[in-house]
């Protein structure tokens, strides 16, 4: 989790998300691990109790920070980009769960990493959908982009990816994607997701997460 932006109250709970769901989807073994955007350090103890030899993280809410250093081993308070040359690497698992659509440029972001990767590093990354009906929605019938406190359309977000513009994102950056995820579906939307053949799932999740494991390195521009 980034901090919150434009002075906007964060609801109780917010920064000690841990994401269960995801962990669980991580390759094994996970190595040394950076969790950035770690919060309070929820997805720390998590990934810890799945054999995480090294457990780093970087968080921009200090408040947050000082409660997830008595989890991790190293805890970077800031920005990212302010920390990313004192990172010790190498890591082999990059966490960025609700992060990329926070930063000003996600892009930049996600070829450092390289500088920090393993041989065999594996990213995984979680962001809103872009695509859900409900924004759709909002936009072409109410004239809103309808921003909230939190959540899918949380204030303090500055970018946005559907699925293509993840996997174009992680791709153009030198890491190769292995599967594209959401979360579960209510049981008419399964029958809806089966009926398209899945075409429809991407308008139906608010969340999509995306595992990727490191390629040759992105040229920089």
């Amino acid at each position: 989790m980034q901090a919150a932006a434009h002075g906007a109250a964060k609801p109780s709970g917010y920064y000690a998300q841990e994401r269960d769901d995801l962990v669980r989807l991580l390759p094994r073994p996970l190595g040394r691990v950076l969790d950035i955007g770690c919060g309070e350090g929820g997805v720390g103890r998590r990934v810890r109790d799945a054999g995480a030899t090294w457990v780093a993280g970087v968080e921009a809410d200090a408040t947050a920070a000082a409660r997830a250093a008595g989890v991790y081993d190293e805890v970077h308070v800031g920005p990212v980009e302010e920390h990313l040359d004192a990172l010790r690497g190498p890591y082999d698992t990059f966490l960025l769960y609700d992060v990329l659509e926070h930063l000003v440029d996600p892009w930049q972001l996600l070829r450092r990493l390289h500088d920090v990767a393993s041989p065999a590093a594996h990213l995984h990354v979680s962001v809103p959908n872009a695509r859900h009906w409900s924004l759709l929605r909002d936009l072409a019938l109410r004239g809103t982009f309808g921003y909230t406190a939190s959540n899918h359309r949380d204030v303090a977000h500055l970018r946005w990816f559907t699925r293509r513009d993840l996997v174009g994102a992680l791709a153009d950056a030198g890491w190769e994607v292995l599967a594209v995820t959401h979360g579960p579906l209510r049981p008419v939307s399964r029958l809806l997701e089966r009926a398209t053949g899945g075409l429809s799932a991407e308008l139906l999740v608010y969340q999509l997460a995306a595992l990727a494991r490191r390629s040759a390195p992105a040229a920089r521009p």
